[in-house]
């Protein structure tokens, strides 16, 4: 199979059939980051960010069954490759939250909304991609790494898996016990057990990310290129994109433009199936103004925070690495902030 496609395009097919999966989820599905703290912040309606939980167990589980079967090894990762920073993954995620509000969607979200037929997303990804790779490496990523440095080839445990093979526990136990807590967690009220549809387009975000680890890790271990053992996360991605548009006559496809590319498709397809595709444009420039604002500021965000709402908040997890459960904390407090901001503002009630 390498040999017929090469090892860039297979990575990009598996990103693309992962990313098909997430954008049906996105729009069929509804599996929103926002929408989620939204929905339970001011709804009363916690099954979506359930549906998180059940993602990130399930994910947790299938990437440790992995590893205890060989398939799959995390040391390589970035997530866990690189001495995790607290400091920058508190701010960065405390930035993302905060852009995601004012922007309405993470790039996850408005890339799903693209594929919807939303000209506003369209926007907010340009400058999303644009403004992550502002920091990662351009004018300012000597400003970012003086003040986030970053050490690869870490050599602490950087993931609770790590820690507990230390005392002799293997993986798939570790897996298994935190993943299985998650989904009974999710699983935990009774309305919750009944939403057949939470439950399925949770397991299916889950096994996304878990066919990115698996398939970039098989494609860097049977092939001889060096590709990366990656997994879907959507800001530097949108990047990739964007340059790979730009040079694609002397470049090659990736695993992120696949799954960039993926989302935007079966978000299409969702969008269509259900009726819900529409052009639409933004029609109050104070609008667009607040949500150029929030994609500028949630670019830079991810990249301190290595890894956005999807990255930090599913990839990270299911490998248990350290940063994640800091990230996902970060990311929810500062787009309650934001969201605060815009629904009641910060004046004291009378």
């Amino acid at each position: 199979m390498l040999d017929v496609l090469g090892e860039a395009n297979a990575t990009a097919l598996i990103g693309l059939g992962g990313g098909i999966a997430l954008g049906l989820a996105a729009r069929i599905g509804r599996f929103c980051t926002l929408g989620a703290i939204e929905d339970m912040l001011y709804g009363a309606d916690d099954r979506r960010l359930r549906m998180w939980a059940i993602a990130i167990g399930v994910a947790i589980i299938g990437v440790h069954v992995a590893v205890s079967a060989g398939l799959f090894s995390s040391a390589e990762t970035a997530y866990l490759d690189q001495v995790w920073n607290p400091l920058g993954t508190i701010i960065g995620g405390l930035m993302f939250g905060y852009g995601m509000a004012l922007s309405g969607n993470c790039g996850y979200g408005a890339l799903a909304r693209l594929g919807g037929g939303d000209l506003r997303s369209f926007v907010i990804v340009l400058v999303m991609g644009l403004s992550a790779y502002f920091v990662m490496s351009g004018p300012l990523a000597h400003a970012r790494v003086w003040l986030f440095p970053v050490e690869t080839g870490a050599s602490p445990p950087q993931s609770l898996t790590f820690l507990a093979g230390a005392l002799g526990v293997s993986p798939w136990i570790t897996g298994s016990v935190v993943g299985g807590a998650l989904l009974l967690l999710a699983f935990s009220k009774a309305e919750m057990r009944h939403s057949y549809g939470h439950i399925f387009w949770g397991v299916v975000v889950g096994l996304a990310v878990v066919s990115g680890w698996l398939g970039t890790y098989w494609v860097a271990t049977t092939g001889f290129d060096a590709e990366p053992i990656e997994t879907h996360t959507f800001a530097a991605p949108i990047g990739d994109t964007i340059i790979y548009g730009m040079t694609a006559s002397g470049n090659a496809l990736s695993f992120s433009v696949g799954s960039v590319l993926g989302v935007i498709i079966g978000a299409a397809i969702g969008s269509s199936s259900k009726g819900h595709f529409r052009w639409e444009a933004c029609e109050d420039p104070r609008e667009l103004r607040r949500q150029i604002l929030g994609a500028a500021i949630m670019g830079p965000g991810a990249i301190l925070a290595v890894g956005c709402s999807v990255g930090q908040g599913i990839s990270a997890f299911s490998l248990l690495a350290f940063s994640a459960p800091v990230a996902f904390v970060a990311i929810f407090v500062g787009a309650a902030l934001g969201l605060k901001q815009l629904i009641t503002g910060f004046a004291p009630a009378e």
